[in-house]
């Protein structure tokens, strides 16, 4: 019963916050992502959801650990690396970026560290630790919120890409015709 419940709940949590990407992309002058105006209410409304949702994911991974068939060798060699390495690019840039400009407040535009090779090296960092986390766990519950969690943050740029332009004009799209957007 908790896997299902646990199950919905991500999914759910997942589909809220990719409704909120796609209208943001659909209407950037309405836009929900990246916050119109930072408040005090910001890093709760985007940091609950992001912890709680990981969460969920680590949960059902240790309470259906390796109802998956997927070897040993795969699941300890990949799933931890893409785990380790998600987690190193995503904590340097996040000390480098603020946790408040990572959360949508307004700052500087990013071109050097990871973002040189990347306009998203966090996203694609988070995406690595959830691929790290199904493959290591091995748990069709996680792999299902895992991937819901996945399609949010490969819908994230498309909803941030109208507001970094308008942010910083040319210097924007001049990086931007420069880098790509994942890889």
């Amino acid at each position: 019963m908790m896997p299902t419940v646990l199950v919905f709940t991500g999914l759910m949590i997942a589909a809220a916050t990719f409704a909120a990407m796609l209208w943001s992309i659909v209407f950037p002058n309405r836009r929900l992502w990246p916050p119109k105006r930072y408040t005090m209410a910001t890093p709760i409304l985007v940091w609950v959801p992001t912890f709680t949702l990981f969460g969920i994911l680590i949960v059902l991974g240790v309470m259906e650990w390796g109802n998956l068939p997927i070897p040993n060798w795969l699941r300890f060699g990949v799933g931890v690396s893409l785990i380790v390495a998600g987690n190193v690019v995503v904590w340097s840039e996040a000390a480098k970026f603020g946790v408040a400009q990572t959360g949508g407040a307004k700052g500087t535009l990013r071109t050097s560290g990871m973002y040189r090779y990347s306009r998203n090296p966090q996203y694609l960092a988070d995406i690595a630790m959830i691929i790290g986390w199904i493959v290591l766990c091995a748990s069709s519950g996680a792999a299902l919120v895992g991937s819901a969690g996945i399609a949010v943050l490969i819908a994230a740029p498309f909803a941030e890409e109208p507001w970094l332009k308008g942010q910083y004009g040319s210097a924007f799209e001049n990086y931007r015709t420069k880098v790509r957007r994942f890889l």
